[in-house]
C-alpha cells in the first residue's frame, strides 16, 4: 500500500502529513513520540488502512514539519487541532505514543465533538493535584539529561552509517528493521556533502524535552496559557491507556496519573515490549487497537 505525502498550513507553519488508504473510511490519526517521525507508524498504519483512512503527522520540531522554537504541550495540541480542522476529520480514532499521546488527549478536550475514542501508549502526563513547588525546578539528573541531549551525534557519513549506529543502540535494539529504516530514511535530511543530519536536531530535541521532564517531575506550570493537565478530567470519549512491561518506571507512573484523571478509561499492558511498542511489536498494537474499537461500540 502506498503512502500519500502532503502538508497543511503556510510555509512558515507547515505540518507534514502522511495518509494510508483511500478517503471515505473513518479516520484514524496517529501521533509519534519525541524524536521520531510519522513514517515510524508505517507497519501499524498499513494494517489499519483496511478499516480506516489513516493519517499521521510529523509533530512540530520533527521531520518535515515546522520548527518554531515553541514546544509546550498546548502548542502540540493546537497543531493537532489545525490538522483536524483543515481535513475536517470527524469520528476520529486517535492513536498516540508518549508525548504524541498527550497531544491527542489535549486535542480531544479542545475538539471533543471530533474524537470518538483514544488509544494512548504511555502518555506524558503530570497530575496537577499532586504538583510540586515549581520553584524547585528540575532535579540535577533531569537537567543533566536535557543538557546531555545537546551532545548527541547529529550527523553521519550516510544513511547506512546512521542505521548501523542506531541498530546497535539499546534504545532501538528491539525495533523491527522496517521501522528503524523508516526512521532513518525520513528522520534525517540529506546534506550537500552526501552526509545526513537529524531533522530533530539536538538543539531542538533539548528544547522539546524540557517541558516533558518538568511534567515527569510534577513541576510543569505551562506558559501564559496555563497548565492544561487538569483538562484530562474533562475528556468525554473512551480512552485506553497502555503500558509496556519492559518500559521504564517513569512511563508507568505517568500512565497511572493519566488513568487517575481520565473519566472513561481502561487499561492494557503489553507483555515483552518496551516503550516504543508500536515499533517493536506492531502486529500486537494493531490487534489491540482493533480490539478497543470493538470494545467501545
Amino acid at each position: 500500500m502506498t503512502q500519500h505525502r502532503f502538508s497543511i498550513g503556510p510555509a512558515d507553519a507547515q505540518i507534514a502529513m502522511l495518509q494510508w488508504g483511500k478517503s471515505g473510511k473513518p479516520p484514524a490519526l496517529l501521533l509519534h513520540g519525541t524524536g521520531f517521525v510519522a513514517h515510524v507508524w508505517d507497519e501499524v498504519a498499513r494494517e489499519l488502512a483496511s478499516t480506516y483512512t489513516v493519517y499521521a503527522l510529523d509533530r512540530r520540531g520533527h521531520g518535515a514539519s515546522h520548527k518554531p522554537g515553541a514546544y509546550h504541550f498546548l502548542d502540540y495540541a493546537d497543531d493537532v487541532c489545525r490538522v483536524v480542522d483543515a481535513l475536517d476529520l470527524r469520528d476520529i480514532y486517535g492513536v498516540g505514543h508518549s508525548a504524541g499521546a498527550t497531544d491527542l488527549l489535549l486535542a480531544a478536550k479542545l475538539r471533543p465533538e471530533r474524537f470518538t475514542r483514544l488509544f494512548v501508549m504511555e502518555p506524558t502526563v503530570m497530575d496537577p493535584r499532586a504538583a510540586r513547588n515549581p520553584s524547585a525546578g528540575l532535579s540535577e539528573e533531569s537537567l543533566s539529561r536535557v543538557q546531555g541531549t545537546l551532545r548527541r551525534r547529529a550527523e553521519f557519513d550516510s544513511a547506512d552509517a546512521a542505521f548501523e549506529r542506531y541498530r546497535a543502540a539499546p534504545a532501538f535494539a528491539d525495533w523491527t528493521e522496517a521501522s528503524l529504516r523508516a526512521y532513518v530514511r525520513h528522520g534525517f535530511t540529506l546534506l550537500d556533502n552526501s552526509r545526513v543530519q537529524l531533522c530533530c536536531t539536538p538543539q531542538i530535541e533539548s528544547a522539546i524535552l524540557r517541558p516533558i521532564y518538568e511534567a515527569m517531575e510534577q513541576v510543569y506550570t505551562g506558559d501564559a496559557r496555563g497548565n492544561p493537565f487538569d483538562w484530562l478530567t474533562e475528556i468525554d470519549c473512551p480512552v485506553r491507556v497502555t503500558t509496556a512491561v519492559k518500559s521504564g518506571a517513569i512511563y508507568k507512573d505517568m500512565a497511572s496519573r493519566a488513568v487517575s484523571l481520565i473519566p472513561r478509561v481502561s487499561t492494557l499492558a503489553f507483555e515483552g515490549a518496551g516503550h516504543c511498542v508500536a515499533q517493536e511489536v506492531p502486529e500486537r498494537v494493531v490487534e489491540a487497537v482493533r480490539e478497543f474499537a470493538e470494545f467501545v461500540r
